[in-house]
Formats: C-alpha cells, sequence, structure tokens
C-alpha cells in the first residue's frame, strides 16, 4: 500500500509560510518564532496524558525498572537527548533512561532514515539491552506510523510491558497500538515535512516533562534544586555546594564541610545540616524516605 504522507498534518504545507523563499531573514525567524508560539498550546491539552505517563515512568524507575525512549532520525536523536541528561541532572545511572535511535548511535551524528522502516530492527534493539517486563517503553515518532517503533511496541507488549507513545498527527498507528498515546498536534511546518521543527520542539518539551516529573516522583528534587546532581567537573562542584547553600540557607564553609563528610553528595549534606545529624544518619533517614529530603528531615 502506498503511503500518502498528504493525510498527515504534519505534512501538509504551512499558509503563513508559502512565500518564505521571498522572505528576509528578519521574516523568517519571526514566521517561525510566531508559529512556535502555538507549540505550548498544543501541548496544554494532553498534559493529562503526559502526567500519566510521568507516573508510569516513575513506577518502574521504583520498581527496579527503566525508562526506554525508541524513535528514527529526529525523533530518536530528541530521546537519546534527554536519556543521557539525566545521569548528571539526577544522579541515576546510565541504565535508568534509554535512548534507542534506529541504525543505533551512529545516527545521532550520521542520519540513516532508511532503517526506520524496519520492525524487526525494533524488536532487535530492544532485545539487545535486555529489555524486560517493568520497563517502560516510549515510541517517539512525529508521524505516528514508524515501522521501527511499531516494531518495538509489539514487543514490548506482547512481554508484558507498559507502553506510551508520543505523536504529532492524529489516528495513528501507534497511537493505537501504545498503551499510553500522547498525541499533540503543533500543525504544518513552517519548512513543508520538515518535522525537526515544531514537531520536534513539541516533541523535546514532553520529554522534558515526563523525565523530570518522574525524577520528581523518585524524590531527585527538593524544593526546585537537583539535589541529586552529580559533582563530576569544577562548575558542577560549585553548583552542588551552592545548592546545599540554597537549600539550607548555610554559609558556604558550612556547605563545603557537610559535602565532604557526605561524600559529595548535596542530598545527603542537606538532609545532614536541616535535621543537625550525622551522614550517616542522613543516608539511613533517606533511605527510609524513599530518597525524598521533606521526609527525610521530619523522620
Amino acid at each position: 500500500m502506498e503511503l500518502n504522507l498528504r493525510t498527515m498534518t504534519t505534512e501538509c504545507r504551512n499558509e503563513n509560510t508559502m512565500d518564505m523563499d521571498t522572505m528576509t531573514p528578519l521574516e523568517v525567524v519571526t514566521v517561525m518564532n510566531r508559529e512556535d508560539e502555538k507549540i505550548p498550546l498544543a501541548i496544554r491539552a494532553a498534559l493529562p496524558q503526559i502526567a500519566r505517563c510521568a507516573e508510569l515512568a516513575r513506577d518502574a524507575i521504583q520498581s527496579g525498572g527503566r525508562i526506554v525512549y525508541m524513535g528514527a532520525g529526529t525523533s530518536g536523536r530528541l530521546g537519546v537527548l534527554d536519556a543521557v541528561e539525566c545521569p548528571p541532572t539526577f544522579g541515576v545511572s546510565p541504565e535508568t533512561v534509554v535512548g534507542l535511535v534506529a541504525s543505533g548511535t551512529a545516527a545521532f551524528s550520521r542520519p540513516d532514515e532508511a532503517a526506520e522502516d524496519s520492525p524487526e530492527e525494533g524488536r532487535k534493539d530492544l532485545t539487545s539491552i535486555g529489555f524486560r517486563k517493568g520497563d517502560l517503553l516510549i515510541g517517539i515518532a512525529a508521524s505516528g506510523r514508524t515501522p521501527y517503533v511499531l516494531g518495538g511496541l509489539a514487543y514490548a507488549r506482547e512481554l508484558g510491558c507498559r507502553t506510551a507513545c508520543v505523536v504529532c498527527n492524529p489516528n495513528s498507528p501507534m497511537a493505537a497500538a501504545a498503551e499510553l498515546a500522547i498525541e499533540v498536534f503543533p500543525g504544518p511546518e513552517c519548512l513543508t515535512g520538515s518535522t525537526r521543527l515544531k514537531a520536534g520542539t513539541c516533541q523535546k518539551l514532553i520529554l522534558n516533562m515526563i523525565s523530570t516529573a518522574a525524577m520528581v516522583g523518585c524524590g531527585k528534587v527538593y524544593q526546585n534544586l537537583m539535589v541529586d546532581v552529580q559533582p563530576s567537573n569544577a562548575k558542577l562542584v560549585v553548583r552542588a555546594r551552592d545548592i546545599v547553600m540554597e537549600a539550607t540557607g548555610c554559609d558556604p564553609e558550612t556547605a563545603e564541610k557537610a559535602m565532604a563528610q557526605a561524600g559529595n553528595h548535596a542530598k545527603t549534606a542537606i538532609t545532614m545540616i536541616l535535621a543537625d545529624c550525622s551522614a550517616e544518619e542522613a543516608r539511613e533517614r533517606l533511605t527510609r524516605a524513599g530518597g525524598h529530603v521533606r521526609q527525610a528531615i521530619l523522620n
């Protein structure tokens, strides 16, 4: 059966940019900015589904499972990007959030668009990472019909895994295949069919929400501070110290002393100061509280 791209919103022509080739650079970026303003409003309608996906992601992590993003092209690369940012931001292992892109990591810098046409490759890639029950699969595709992702979703459902998808076209095969469908329609692209633009921005914002809300639920945030940040370079060492100071109102010397006693773990140092306890007791409190600082300092 011939694929009819004209039925997809993301492939339609945008009436506001029909004369893009005659525009000045300022006019191009102005009309793009106006179109991008529509994205948060489009996402708003799907906030309940996004929140539900974050709950599934939180539950997967807390039960020892993983979040696995899967996509091709821009969608796959956005999944990889969100995944690799989680360890330094939230202190989770690199295996906690995994990004799979059709044709492998080489596709991150050298696109291989043909790889998305194989559902078998989707199943194979999940098998290669030991995808198992307890993991959450989130398929990502602007079109909502990528065979690579559909193959992965089918395999995940066979295993009894929770599944979700992020798509930018209505009535898509992926929305039908996933347990939870996040469907957001940002409208035709400024440059017809270039889904790295509005659709890609839409997907990036949604992935930001899912991973951040999930990690908040796992106790990786106190107030609005990244208390599990990994101080792996000079900038992050200072950031971790400043986080301790912000959370507790202490001076730099107190923060640095607590950080040293806590093994450079900001969350432990914060709990030590606020609960007026040793590093050992702070770790015990955090364990009992499931990693949540608020509960740890009260118990």
